[in-house]
């Protein structure tokens, strides 16, 4: 039996490691782009925070955990209730624009939680929120910081108003009623 020339097995490690190297690569960018389509604006926001190393592992890890949970569509009898408890609250906001916010907040909580989201912290539910509706949840967090700034008493009339279209895009996401406009369009419209 002839033996292998070492220059000629070194050559052959080499290339099978650069060809594993070069799948391998391939495979990571193809997830990348995939979960820059599907998390859209959220993956860069990810990416900001977590740097390009973690991104992908830190929303992979987002759909791993809301796959867990069990998620589901309202009927059409609860979505009717849940539309006409947002116009209550809506209509609430010419008379007292804080109490509406602090209600709309709360109503997209209960609408959350109806549809399968637990109810924890709000970066956790943001994140959660993020999985399934990636072009929303900067929305939701636009609205939940003037709600703070609100609870400072540091938000006018005009950012309450701002918030409740940005609860409402992720109220009309969640229920699935109608095509929504995210923060960035409202800016560009602005």
């Amino acid at each position: 039996m002839a033996s292998i020339d070492p220059k000629m097995l070194a050559l052959i490690v080499i290339a099978v490691v650069a060809a594993a190297l070069i799948v391998w690569a391939v495979v990571r960018q193809r997830r990348t782009v995939e979960l820059q389509k599907r998390f859209g604006p959220e993956y860069e926001r990810t990416l900001r925070t977590h740097g390009p190393g973690k991104t992908d592992a830190v929303l992979m890890e987002r759909e791993q955990r809301v796959k867990k949970f069990t998620l589901r569509k309202l009927s059409g009898e609860e979505r009717e209730r849940w539309i006409t408890e947002w116009r209550t609250v809506q209509s609430r906001f010419v008379d007292d624009p804080q109490r509406a916010v602090t209600e709309a907040d709360k109503l997209v909580g209960r609408v959350m939680e109806a549809r399968g989201y637990p109810l924890s912290d709000f970066e956790q539910r943001a994140e959660d929120i993020s999985v399934d509706h990636p072009h929303v949840v900067d929305n939701y967090r636009a609205a939940h910081e003037i709600a703070l700034r609100h609870q400072r008493g540091e938000a006018m009339t005009e950012d309450l108003r701002r918030a409740m279209i940005y609860y409402r895009t992720l109220f009309d996401d969640l229920l699935e009623t109608t095509n929504v406009t995210t923060v960035s369009e409202r800016r560009e419209v602005a």
